[in-house]
């Protein structure tokens, strides 16, 4: 079964990034997930435009920018001045009075754009843009902090999504504690992939390609 997997670099050793990224990219990580927070939208500050820039420097693989910041438009282009095209970047709508002119914005760039939807977000409140991009990140917890606990009521939320995505033309994405029985239930269904932080990934003790192998190899 074809799934995604993209790392989730908050959660990465920052004594030696540079190693993290290669120890990664030779563990057959797909992408790189970005996440830029700006204290405001979300209560924590953590990665930034020299992390984010540092890293599409040491890799060739696609980089996820997930900006978790207020008006995100007032900056959009000092992110992508610094990606490359086929990269994607995802926005929250509530953070944005016009969130369309934002993702216009990621379009016009060569970037793939995408929506992120908190727990409290619903289908329906975001259905229009789901015209517009071509990835929506579900955040299974609340945004901001690793190591946070799943919300089951967001799996109805998934479902609604992934009965919908063909006829509108995006992928579904999972963010936040993704363990190795969520990705043994919904890539079946339609999801297409997954953001791997503590619960699977990192601080683990093992090889990231002895790790990502294990999950290419999970029982479905």
């Amino acid at each position: 079964m074809q799934f995604e997997l993209t790392a989730s670099m908050m959660c990465a050793n920052y004594g030696n990034l540079e190693k993290e990224v290669r120890d990664l990219e030779e563990g057959n990580i797909d992408s790189f997930h970005i996440d830029i927070m700006d204290g405001r939208y979300v209560p924590n500050f953590a990665m930034g435009l020299h992390d984010m820039r540092f890293i599409a420097g040491a890799t060739k693989k696609p980089l996820d920018v997930h900006l978790m910041v207020e008006h995100p438009n007032n900056h959009i282009h000092l992110f992508l001045d610094n990606l490359r095209p086929g990269d994607t970047v995802y926005i929250h709508p509530e953070a944005e009075y016009h969130p369309s002119t934002t993702l216009q914005a990621v379009i016009d760039a060569g970037m793939i754009p995408g929506i992120a939807i908190n727990p409290g977000t619903s289908v329906e409140s975001v259905f229009e843009m789901l015209r517009i991009v071509k990835k929506v990140l579900v955040m299974s917890v609340n945004p901001g902090n690793a190591g946070q606990m799943y919300l089951p009521y967001v799996g109805k939320k998934i479902t609604k999504l992934l009965s919908i995505k063909e006829d509108m033309d995006f992928e579904v994405y999972w963010d936040g504690a993704c363990s190795a029985d969520k990705i043994l239930e919904y890539a079946p269904k339609g999801v297409k992939g997954f953001v791997l932080g503590t619960t699977l990934l990192f601080g683990k003790g093992r090889p990231y390609g002895e790790i990502l192998a294990n999950i290419h190899q999970l029982k479905f």
